[in-house]
This record gives structure tokens, C-alpha cells and sequence, in this order.
């Protein structure tokens, strides 16, 4: 049954009212993310990843379809909720599909967040930034990894540069840490990165050098425990901002020792000034409490 904006308005008000009420204690007492300087902003150093919200798992196309039915548009508002009552600001948004409309409802029903949009191919970059305010646009990292690997990385530095009169921060993101050394050797004017720990767009010869001359399945998926050291080591010398993500392989480190482990690698090897993008499946386990308060703890330490 389609319901009336003013029928999904007084939902998502309750909604919102709920989840305050119930994680205000906890989130009030829990740790929270720490912040870092973004443009003329703060943001919390954990961005919450858009992935999950719209079925890209980067698993198996079975896990992607959990992710897609079981995240309806009253629980991607809910999710986006809890992590703001757990200190996440900022949002690594996406346009794409139902991307808007559900970013409208979290809005409608109180949320705030800053938005780091990663942008893909065909989007209208100045239309946006007219619409939705975003603190940076980042070309996205599928993008990026396409014109490397066709010797097109004048297309992206064109793109960066069209939106550099946007009046944004202006950010590439890749999988692959030559990509990052490539810009920084360049000299773009660019202000941050996204940077995959893992590189995931290997080319089928890459893949199989890289692998001894094996082949695995679902050759654009495969995550190799050599390459986040890889990526970091590049992050940690460049000086603009840089965001790590899918930190934890995709939903490939799972146990909890395991995700804190990949927690604790991520921020000791970035710099102070820089954040993960992570997205969250709360289905199992409230994994927004549990990384708000991992990365909370695990900063204070370092």
C-alpha cells in the first residue's frame, strides 16, 4: 500500500523520537568517535559508509539481496539515526537509485549529517552541490581505476578541476596506492583521497602475478592480507586527508577480535587528521554501538 509524504512524515518523526529516546542513555555514556578538521568543518573520523543501504556487498550476490531487502527506506533512516545519536556526523553518500529520496526522509525526520558524496559516472556534480550542500565531492573510486587502467587519467583530473569551481573540497577516491602517488607526484589540486585498503580492480594478468598464476572466483573480489599495508604506507605520507575503507574486507573479518584488530590497524597506520568510511549491517549485531565505541577507544589509546 503507497502511503502519503505526510503519512511517512509523522512515521519517520516517531521513528526518530524512538530511537533518540532509547539510545540517548547509551550513546550519552558510551564513547564516540573522535574528530578531525574537514574543510571548514569537524567530522567524526568514523564516516559511515552508504554500501550495505543498497545491496553493494562486495561479498556475494546472495549477501548483497539480504542487505538490499532487509534495509527498506524506514531502516536506512533508522541506521542513519543511531549512528548520529552515536556521534557520526558524516556520510558517504552515493547517487544512486533510491539514494536521494531516503536521504530526504533521514533529513525530514531530524537527521543532520555532512555529506561526502562518492560521485559516479554520468552524475551531475553541479546539481549536487545546488541540492545537497556537500562539504566534498570525491570521484569514485571504480571511476578512477577504470581511467588508469585506460590511460585516461586526464578525464579525472578534468573532472577534479570542474569541481574545484564548485566551491567543494575535492577528493579521489581509488583502490590502488599508485593511483594516490600518481596525483601527489602530479601535483593535482586536490584537498583529500579514498583509498580501499584492498585492491580489489586488479586487471586478470594482475590477478594472476599476484596470485603465482592462479585464478580464484569472483576475480573482482578477492582480498589479499598484503595489500591494506600497502595502502596505508601511502596515506600516511601524503599531507592532505585521507579516508581508509572497506577496512574490514568487505564483511570478510567478522569475529569481534577480528574487527578490532582491523579497527586498531586502521588508525594506527593513518595520520591524525584522517577517517575510515565503514558501512553498517546492523542486522546481527548493533555494529553501530560496537564501531562508535571501538574507534572511540582505540584513538584514545593510540
Amino acid at each position: 500500500m503507497t502511503r502519503t509524504r505526510r503519512q511517512f512524515l509523522q512515521s519517520s518523526a516517531t521513528l526518530a523520537a524512538a530511537i533518540q529516546g532509547a539510545a540517548a542513555g547509551t550513546a550519552a555514556a558510551a564513547g564516540r568517535p573522535p574528530r578531525m578538521k574537514f574543510g571548514g568543518v569537524e567530522i567524526s573520523r568514523l564516516v559511515l559508509g552508504v554500501n550495505p543501504f543498497y545491496g553493494f556487498a562486495h561479498f556475494n550476490n546472495i549477501y548483497g539481496q539480504m542487505m538490499k531487502d532487509w534495509y527498506t527506506q524506514e531502516k536506512v533512516v533508522e541506521v542513519m539515526l543511531r549512528a548520529q545519536e552515536f556521534g557520526i556526523n558524516a556520510f558517504n553518500y552515493v547517487e544512486l537509485g533510491r539514494g536521494r529520496e531516503d536521504w530526504n526522509r533521514f533529513v525530514a525526520a531530524g537527521g543532520k549529517m555532512h555529506l561526502i558524496p562518492q560521485v559516479t559516472a554520468g552524475v551531475d556534480a553541479a546539481r549536487m552541490v545546488r541540492e545537497l550542500k556537500p562539504i566534498g565531492l570525491q570521484r569514485q573510486g571504480e571511476v578512477v581505476d577504470k581511467a588508469w587502467q585506460d590511460g585516461d587519467m586526464k578525464s579525472v583530473e578534468e573532472w577534479c578541476k570542474q569541481v574545484r569551481q564548485l566551491g567543494v573540497l575535492v577528493g579521489v577516491g581509488t583502490h590502488k596506492p599508485e593511483i594516490i602517488e600518481y596525483v601527489e607526484e602530479k601535483g593535482w589540486d586536490v584537498d583529500f583521497y579514498a583509498g580501499c585498503v584492498y585492491n580489489r580492480t586488479r586487471t586478470v594478468d594482475e590477478w594472476k602475478k599476484a596470485l603465482g598464476g592462479e585464478m580464484m572466483e569472483m576475480p573482482k573480489d578477492i582480498y589479499m592480507q598484503s595489500d591494506p599495508p600497502r595502502m596505508y604506507k601511502v596515506m600516511r605520507r601524503t599531507k592532505r586527508p585521507c579516508f581508509a575503507f572497506k577496512i574490514l574486507a568487505a564483511g570478510r573479518i567478522a569475529t569481534d577480535k577480528e574487527v578490532e584488530q582491523a579497527f586498531r590497524t586502521a588508525f594506527q597506520s593513518l595520520k591524525p587528521i584522517d577517517g575510515v568510511y565503514v558501512g553498517m549491517c546492523p542486522r546481527v549485531k548493533d555494529e553501530v554501538k560496537q564501531n562508535s565505541e571501538l574507534v572511540a577507544r582505540i584513538v584514545s589509546e593510540t
